[in-house]
């Protein structure tokens, strides 16, 4: 089913934001209860963050693999069959999390769900398909707003499905990856048409190929560096949050839910509504800086607040880190030829996995050796005072690149004029 020209491209970008919004709401409901789960298989607070680190390791390693090799794959093939077999690698890893009895287990899941799953890559692929670059930063974002609006609606039911039973969660999940497969087969239409196409190279689709692809492209140069970088803090947050506010405030799935809640909600919020009328005003390159710079604040701010209720403010006023990702990844696409889009946002998205094997490693580590703490203590929040001094450093490397590409684009512009 291929997509029509002209209108057909407004349809698609509706029926591909359809498909996300489904994804990220079936992710965001595991999301609260999956440390809770490794943590009936568990004794100690300490054995439970190393353990939920090994589960998340685990998916990295699997996805930084497997990644690449889908996005090469849906230049070849399309990205309809490939994000159909992303929603299959979901709703397997949902419901053999659920049926999982040891911890070895989770982690053997996590393994195959990882190494099937590309969905996001793929779909920012789809969008650049059908959009010009000048509109991607807007398009990126209304995805991210989708991700937003599915973290609104994930984690709150989760939450809520989660005190009832921890499995229920992950059949929830599973059921609405069951529904994105359904959905993509019946209604999502081909994005890349066969003209445009490229032939599949093993040598090409390896991680390490496609991560020396992204380095060599064109006016990227050291974005790669700030995107790995605040990437690494992200999934360092991400890989302990749970657990910092259960050992710290005492939090269970519910309240865990609610606060990424209000993560999807800023999301919607920064991606859906306002971004478009902020780049009319500032740069993308300066909005990026701003929420690097925020990132890091925040990130000291999570690990300081004595009370629970603070981290909401602070998830708040971190509004425009919301937009920062879409943005940084806009620039690696307009910086990449049509043909090559899904090998090139698909090594994006390798890289985003090498950080995730890396993450739950660090993040895990440091919360592990400051869990016997007692609940309140400012040491538990070490994995994020080290998040924010790597968003710091991704903020001074950003600057860097950001001074340099203005000197050069001077200096192209003094050679060209007579």
């Amino acid at each position: 089913m291929a997509m029509a020209p002209g209108a057909g491209r407004s349809a698609a970008m509706r029926f591909i934001m359809v498909a996300v919004l489904i994804d990220m709401i079936s992710i965001g409901l595991m999301i609260p209860v999956l440390p809770h789960l490794v943590g009936q298989f568990t004794q100690s607070h300490a054995e439970q963050a190393f353990w939920f680190g090994a589960v998340s390791f685990a998916f990295g390693i699997a996805n930084f693999f497997g990644s690449p090799i889908l996005g090469a794959l849906s230049d070849r093939f399309g990205r309809r069959p490939v994000l159909l077999i992303g929603f299959c690698g979901l709703a397997f890893n949902f419901f053999m999390t659920a049926a999982a009895t040891s911890l070895w287990m989770l982690v053997a899941v996590r393994l195959v769900g990882g190494g099937m799953q590309a969905n996001i890559s793929v779909a920012n692929a789809y969008v650049a398909d059908i959009t010009e670059p000048d509109d991607r930063a807007r398009r990126f974002g209304l995805l991210g707003a989708m991700m937003g609006l599915g973290f609104i609606f994930g984690p709150a039911l989760g939450g809520i499905l989660g005190d009832i039973d921890l499995r229920l969660p992950f059949i929830a999940s599973g059921s609405l990856a069951v529904l994105n497969w359904i959905y993509g087969y019946f209604v999502l239409p081909e994005s890349l048409p066969k003209e445009r196409r490229t032939p599949f190279d093993w040598r090409k689709a390896n991680p390490v190929a496609s991560l020396m692809g992204l380095i060599n492209l064109r006016g990227v140069g050291a974005l790669v560096a700030v995107i790995a970088l605040s990437t690494l803090s992200q999934f360092m947050l991400h890989s302990t949050w749970v657990l910092y506010t259960t050992f710290k405030f005492g939090w269970g799935p519910h309240e865990t839910g609610w606060s990424l809640m209000m993560v999807g909600i800023v999301n919607v919020l920064m991606q859906g509504l306002l971004l478009k009328h902020i780049l009319k005003r500032i740069s993308a390159q300066r909005l990026a800086l701003m929420g690097l710079l925020t990132s890091a604040l925040a990130y000291f701010a999570y690990g300081l607040v004595p009370a629970s209720w603070m981290l909401f403010v602070v998830i708040m006023l971190n509004m425009p880190a919301a937009a920062t990702g879409s943005l940084l990844q806009s620039m690696v696409s307009g910086a990449a030829g049509a043909n090559i889009q899904g090998r090139t946002l698909g090594a994006v998205s390798s890289l985003n996995s090498m950080m995730a094997v890396l993450a739950p490693v660090l993040g895990a580590g440091l919360l592990a050796i400051v869990s016997s703490a007692p609940r309140g203590d400012i040491r538990l929040g070490l994995p994020f005072f080290v998040g924010g001094l790597i968003q710091l450093l991704a903020f001074g490397l950003a600057v860097l690149h950001f001074q340099r590409q203005r000197r050069l684009a001077a200096n192209s512009t003094a050679v060209s004029t007579p």
